[in-house]
């Protein structure tokens, strides 16, 4: 039987750090009896359809993403598996059979037009969902200011595009998944019993030129980042284990200590990881990342914090 796995391709996702990921759970993780799981920004998921696979134990998931379009994708897979799969077979034999490459960019970019006249049919809006991002530069997902997706053609011949095994498989481990849309905070409404989180939000940019996390209109600033943290520290104080995936800036600059100090006090481990999505091959490769913990102590004291209305300032 096939396996469940990220049923689009994602920048920045997380199937390459699996085992890192893995290795640093909880050690009595799978002596944990009745998880929820919980990733407020879930992206494209490999995480999820990890975890539910090679934990047993997870009872329950919840899963949310600011984006209105991805969200969809997942509540259709999950809902209407069959009805999703001949969608993506008529558009894959039709872009098959435009054989000219001019022509088939002329054919995604109607396409791109139409999703961005946002269909009310969710079937429609994920096949077209799909469709490009199967076909457009390094499945990339950005959207511009109006929230109007804008990334360019990309060049391939008979991309798979309906892939119905994976749907199929998907769509069984994610009938025990709560789907959720909008901001990260609204998930610590969901904290039932035995809870674990992880959290991948959109990366920090380590240059003024390497920010490809506009997959929202809203902007994930350093203001969201700390906003993050404190939602972070809401969570430890209630004793709730969560890890935490982000850009590594100090691995990158030497001097920016954004997420060193915003972070002190937990623990942080750097992990290697691949970036291919920069058109220029030079500027490509391996970089470190962050991971952060809270549960090598769970007795540190409580965390607190207060906003200025200049500034935020942590304070402990």
């Amino acid at each position: 039987m096939t396996k469940a796995k990220p049923f689009i391709k994602w920048v920045g996702g997380k199937s390459q750090l699996i085992e890192q990921l893995e290795a640093l759970l909880p050690a009595d993780f799978d002596k944990r009896e009745d998880i929820t799981y919980i990733e407020p920004f879930v992206g494209g998921g490999a995480m999820l359809f990890h975890i539910l696979q090679a934990h047993k134990n997870i009872k329950h998931a919840v899963i949310n993403d600011i984006n209105p379009d991805l969200i969809t994708c997942y509540k259709t897979v999950r809902d209407s598996p069959d009805e999703l799969i001949r969608s993506l077979a008529s558009i894959q034999e039709d872009y098959y059979s435009v054989k000219d490459e001019e022509a088939k960019k002329e054919y995604y970019l109607r396409m791109r037009d139409r999703f961005n006249t946002k269909p009310a049919d969710p079937i429609e809006n994920t096949t077209l969902f799909f469709f490009l991002n199967r076909t457009c530069f390094n499945g990339l997902y950005r959207v511009n200011k109006s929230g109007k997706f804008n990334v360019p053609c990309g060049r391939y011949k008979r991309p798979l595009i309906c892939d119905a095994d994976t749907i199929h498989a998907d769509s069984r481990l994610l009938q025990r998944v709560t789907i959720l849309t909008g901001d990260f905070e609204q998930t610590f409404g969901y904290i039932d019993g035995n809870t674990f989180f992880y959290f991948d939000p959109p990366y920090r940019p380590l240059s003024d030129t390497s920010s490809f996390n506009d997959y929202a209109k809203e902007a994930f600033n350093d203001a969201a980042q700390i906003r993050l943290k404190h939602f972070c520290d809401r969570l430890h104080n209630k004793k709730i284990p969560f890890m935490l995936s982000n850009s590594d800036c100090l691995g990158k600059n030497g001097t920016d200590r954004f997420f060193d100090d915003l972070y002190e006090d937990y623990d942080i481990n750097r992990v290697w990881a691949s970036r291919s999505v920069n058109a220029d091959g030079a500027k490509r490769g391996k970089l470190t990342e962050i991971l952060v913990r809270n549960y090598t102590d769970m007795q540190r004291k409580n965390i607190t914090y207060q906003q200025n209305e200049k500034q935020l300032r942590l304070t402990v």
